[in-house]
């Protein structure tokens, strides 16, 4: 099934989260939002680019840090309302300096 923009369910602030994965690990790098801005910039450079919640603002991925997020493939869940962005990365996904943002184990089963 092929979805467009028009088909997603925006929050209402006009945002969907984006579960970003590498495309060859399949690990979770990230997982940001964006709007319709963000996701028409992403398609049209094959590049990420979020929306900032906290600075308000567009952000490409990479562009003051050079880790680029190059875009493999974009899918909708079931209900249209999240995404999952398969892509291969320049660098680190994380501010902190790691591969991906999630390094803070909660819980693992021994």
């Amino acid at each position: 099934m092929v979805v467009n923009i028009d088909d997603l369910k925006f929050d209402e602030r006009g945002l969907i989260p984006a579960i970003v994965v590498d495309s060859k690990t399949k690990q979770v790098l990230t997982l940001a939002y964006m709007n319709r801005e963000s996701l028409s910039i992403t398609l049209e450079k094959g590049l990420t680019c979020f929306w900032s919640r906290s600075r308000r603002k567009l952000w490409l991925k990479g562009e003051t840090s050079g880790n680029f997020q190059r875009v493999v493939s974009i899918t909708s869940d079931c209900d249209d309302d999240a995404l999952v962005v398969e892509v291969i990365p320049d660098g680190p996904a994380c501010h902190t300096g790691t591969f991906s943002c999630f390094t803070h184990k909660l819980y693992e089963k021994e």
